[in-house]
């Protein structure tokens, strides 16, 4: 059988002896306590990702941590795609059925879920109203991982109610910051170097992953992975990989999934149907091996995204020691500086003049990628998520002593 390890030491042999002491010493004290965290999918995007890895960790640190996922018909997730894309600055229609039909779905995920935890995390738009049905016996945290810089007011002035009674709000970055009388918190997402996704693969497995998918290797590999949304710009992709392929010969491997709350998906993906040729290739899969196959045997891997919270798929990228081209977004500039270790662009035609000079000068795409491997070793490895959570749960674990004494009582 497999040896499957979830423990926090795994981590040593990248972060060393003294932080994973340190974790371990910040977990000691909140072992008695039970966690929750709350979204709406189980896959497919970074939140499920960052929620597989974070919960196994925590319980691994002895600290009973919990997932739940929010459930409801196409409706729901319909108006919380708008919801989200507003938040990122789209226009949208703001309607009371949209909130009636938004309301009235949490409620019912309320009913069903029995609440008796000493902390809960709940993330983005989809569940937010889920604290207005319970009485608050503990500490509730919203952890937003969108891009908030630019939210639509009337989407916004709507939330904040709701956000308001929570007692802390993360978000990825100072960027997105807002006014509120919550106070406020950031940290970013991180990478998990022992998930499917990340784990190192031998060549034999790459070769496999690409050839079960007939994704030809005889020219370089250009690269998108995420998911079928516009924000990722994958027409842009596509505009840059036709101006490319005119200067240098290369193959284009657009791979993305449709997340169970995303009903867009879909759409975005037909949409893009009609650019598939020998050398645009389109998957919508849900393969972690080959994700991984990809960012290693890529050339160039880009995402080019309009709007970005954080972006994971550029720090796995990262890891894997690939050149990344990224969109000009805040949550990507916190992993890439332009020229350093990778390229950062706002246009079709800058994406498409780097994808040249990337496959034109492979020492470039080398010095890049050990540049970038080491940003995410240093800034982005999953110890810093869980040592940031750890210092939130800490800061309420006071609280939790006091309530604990009470009910002893």
């Amino acid at each position: 059988m497999m040896n499957l390890d979830y423990g926090i030491r795994a981590y040593e042999r990248y972060v060393g002896k003294e932080t994973i002491r340190r974790i371990e010493a910040k977990a000691r004290p909140l072992r008695d306590m039970h966690i929750l965290h709350v979204n709406s999918t189980y896959y497919g995007g970074g939140v499920s990702q960052l929620l597989a890895s974070l919960t196994l960790l925590m319980n691994n640190l002895g600290i009973r941590t919990g997932w739940r996922v929010v459930h409801g018909p196409p409706d729901y997730f319909n108006v919380t795609k708008r919801f989200h894309n507003a938040l990122q600055g789209a226009d949208i229609s703001m309607t009371d059925q949209k909130k009636a039909i938004y309301e009235q779905v949490v409620h019912e995920n309320a009913i069903r879920n029995h609440l008796n935890h000493d902390m809960i995390f709940v993330h983005d738009p989809q569940p937010l109203p889920l604290i207005t049905h319970y009485r608050k016996k503990c500490p509730w945290v919203w952890r937003c991982h969108i891009d908030l810089t630019t939210p639509n007011p009337d989407v916004w002035n709507y939330f904040v109610p709701f956000v308001e009674q929570y007692d802390a709000v993360i978000l990825s970055c100072s960027e997105y910051r807002q006014n509120l009388v919550t106070p406020q918190v950031f940290f970013t997402p991180a990478l998990d170097p022992f998930s499917i996704v990340n784990r190192e693969l031998p060549e034999s497995a790459i070769d496999e992953r690409l050839e079960t998918y007939d994704i030809p290797t005889d020219l370089p590999l250009v690269v998108q992975i995420s998911r079928f949304d516009r924000w990722k710009d994958p027409e842009g992709v596509i505009q840059a990989f036709e101006k490319a392929q005119k200067e240098e010969e290369c193959t284009l491997v657009l791979v993305g999934n449709v997340a169970t709350d995303d009903p867009e998906g879909a759409e975005v993906y037909r949409s893009l149907l009609s650019h598939r040729s020998e050398r645009v290739i389109i998957l919508s899969v849900q393969d972690g091996s080959l994700v991984n196959a990809l960012q290693r045997r890529a050339a160039v891997v880009l995402q080019k995204s309009l709007r970005e919270g954080f972006g994971m798929t550029v720090s796995e990228a990262m890891w894997k020691g690939a050149a990344v081209i990224g969109g000009n977004a805040v949550g990507i500039r916190y992993q890439i500086q332009d020229g350093v270790n990778g390229f950062l662009v706002s246009s079709v035609d800058e994406a498409a003049e780097k994808i040249v000079e990337l496959l034109r000068d492979p020492d470039l795409r080398e010095r890049l990628g050990q540049a970038a491997h080491e940003t995410v070793r240093e800034r982005f490895l999953f110890t810093r998520t869980i040592e940031h959570y750890l210092d939130l749960i800490g800061a309420f674990e006071p609280d939790f002593r006091l309530r604990e004494a009470g009910r002893s009582t």
